[in-house]
Order: structure tokens, then sequence, then C-alpha cells
């Protein structure tokens, strides 16, 4: 049977057949197998199953195809205009809609900063189970240790848990406040504020990576003079104070 059906294949027809000659390809036997086609099978004669393949929808080519004209919108109105696609959410059919009615309060400032927080007291315990070295605890190994689970503008040490601090550690972070650094230079510590842009934080977050790609960059000091200000402050330990002023003020805690 398969035999014949090749030798039928191979030979060519001259008239292009019918649909109905097409149709024949594909007929089956009663008992489930094969029927060898009444015409030869070839390129001229092969085609899709009837509706497998629908004609594109091509508006606005002539009344003759029926979708001319207004090419199925209609007459006017909202809807029949080119470019005008459906309407926003809060649209209320050109009235003033609620989200312009109703009063607004307060603004979003669009330079504020948003550090992660770290507690005393968690920074205690990753110490105590042995996730961070308090020689040396910076942004990288906060984030590796899943300390911080994330940077965003960088990390700012805070105060909970300052009464029962007392681990020596070295740590280097974005931002700390008072009572933080107070609590770390009690027990033996030291606290650096360092400013951080974005591309730093990058590099901070994975720095095997960036060293692997010979890409490290040096860090960008600070522009604002917000900034300079906060970093050069020797009571908010800033990289950029005087080291001696620092020492100064180390020395007027310990006295407190």
């Amino acid at each position: 049977m398969l035999a014949q059906f090749a030798k039928l294949s191979l030979q060519r027809s001259v008239s292009r057949p019918n649909s109905a000659a097409i149709q024949s390809v594909r007929l089956l036997s009663t008992d489930g197998k094969v029927s060898p086609p009444s015409d030869p099978v070839h390129l001229g004669n092969l085609a899709d199953n009837p509706g497998a393949v629908t004609e594109r929808l091509r508006l606005g080519r002539g009344p003759g195809y029926g979708k001319g004209k207004t090419a199925g919108r209609g007459h006017k109105g909202q809807n029949a205009r080119s470019g005008n696609g459906p309407p926003r959410p809060w649209f209320e059919g050109g009235q003033t809609p609620l989200v312009k009615r109703m009063p607004k309060r307060g603004f979003f400032n669009q330079y504020a900063k948003k550090y992660q927080p770290l507690n005393l007291e968690r920074l205690q315990h990753w110490v105590k189970d042995g996730r961070l070295n308090p020689e040396k605890v910076t942004l990288t190994e906060l984030v590796q240790s899943r300390c911080v689970h994330k940077l965003e503008d960088g990390v700012k040490l805070l105060s909970d848990g300052a009464e029962d601090f007392h681990v020596p550690v070295n740590i280097v972070v974005s931002r700390a406040s008072r009572k933080a650094i107070e609590a770390i230079e009690k027990a033996g510590g030291s606290v650096t504020c360092t400013y951080y842009n974005n591309l730093a934080l990058k590099v901070m977050k994975d720095p095997v990576e960036w060293m692997s790609k010979r890409r490290v960059p040096k860090f960008a000091q600070p522009v604002k003079t917000k900034d300079i200000d906060w970093y050069s402050d020797p009571k908010n330990r800033g990289y950029l104070a005087d080291p001696e002023a620092i020492m100064t003020e180390k020395a007027a805690l310990k006295e407190i």
C-alpha cells in the first residue's frame, strides 16, 4: 500500500485539481487504513483543512470588502475617531473626575533618602551567632549575612537595644543616630558614617562580581551642601570629619 501511494505521489498533473480532488487526498477507508488519493499528490494540490486558516480582517479597503468607509466603527461618536482609544479609568465623560475633586494634602519629596534600619539588638545577635565578624562590618557583610535584606539608599544604625549592648564592633554604615554611636563606643567599638551613591551601593552589594569584571569604580564624594556638612561633623562620626575632632568627641563621651 505504501509503495503504491509513493508511486502515485511521484506522478505530475498538468491541470489544477478542484476542491473535491484536494479533499480526496485525506480520505480514510472504513477499516481505518489510509486509502490512496484519486488524483496525484503534488505541491499544487496540498492545502490545509477547511477553516484552519482565516483571512486577515482588512479595514478601510473599499465597500466591496464590507469593512470600508467607517471600517466597522459606525457614524460619529467617541469610538469612531482615529487615535482615540479607550478612555482612562478615571474618565467621567468630560466632567471633573473624582481624583481631581478630592482635596490633596502634603507632598512627595523626590530628594528624600530611604535608609534601611539596623538596630543594635539585631547587630549584637548577629555577632554572637558568628554571622558577622566584629572587627570590621560593612554594608557588604550586612547584606550577605542577611542582617539587612536590601540597601535601598544605605543603612542607618538605630539605638534599639542600646541598654544591653556590650559587643565591641567596628562598623561602617551610611548614617547612625547619636545614641547608637554612644552605645557602640562605650562597648569598645567604633562607628564610621560614609556616603554612598547609587553606583557605590551596587558595588557594595556584590563587590566580587565587580572585581571579576575589573570595573570597580572610584566612589563619588557628596555634592550637596547638606550631605557635605553632615559627613564633616565629628559628632556624626563622618568620614570627612577631622580625625582629631573625632577623638575629642570620643573623649567627651567617656567623661560623661
